[in-house]
């Protein structure tokens, strides 16, 4: 699938209108259901195609978050060949008492994998979490940046953000939205 039948379809199937309370607080009149195009295994295998290039050299693992990102980074592992880890919002307090399952994190590369970032908060104390558990982390992906501050809170704790697409590429009215430039 082309860049733009992408984003196309993205905002086809999980793009919705009205007032939403987003994680960070604030509120907006449109929203993406990210569990729209998780949901659908046609569209999650063109994301996931999509995202695979953006994924660094190095990785040693992805880090799927709670729980919006764990399809995505399954699904990435499958394309990729690369081991997949699930990352809890706080580490349990039974059984493992880990916050991230599927493997030791301890001395690896964690690449993040996040369906939507807004204000990167809970990526943020994520990326910290990780770390002080021994994880390098350095990059995270995303399908959709919201553009609303996440980008720099990632920027300054030392992240790079790799959005599959902005809000504004996604946005029909977009004037360039017709001559996408990949990531």
């Amino acid at each position: 699938m082309e860049r733009e039948e992408l984003a196309r379809a993205i905002y086809d199937r999980a793009h919705l209108t009205g007032e939403f309370t987003l994680r960070s607080g604030a509120v907006s009149h449109e929203y993406f259901d990210k569990y729209l195009f998780e949901a659908d295994p046609e569209l999650l295998r063109e994301i996931t195609d999509s995202l695979a290039p953006l994924v660094p050299d190095g990785t040693d693992a992805l880090a799927g978050l709670e729980l919006g990102g764990i399809p995505i980074a399954t699904m990435l592992s499958q394309r990729t060949g690369l081991p997949a880890v699930f990352v809890r919002k706080e580490a349990k307090e039974y059984g493992t008492c880990r916050l991230a399952e599927g493997g030791d994190i301890d001395g690896q590369r964690l690449t993040i994998v996040e369906d939507v970032v807004t204000s990167g908060g809970q990526v943020v104390i994520s990326c910290g979490d990780l770390r002080e558990r021994g994880a390098i982390v350095e990059t995270a992906l995303c399908v959709i940046d919201r553009e609303a501050g996440g980008r720099e809170a990632l920027r300054d704790i030392g992240v790079e953000l790799r959005p599959l697409f902005t809000l504004t590429e996604l946005t029909p009215e977009n004037p360039f939205r017709g001559n996408l430039a990949a990531p």
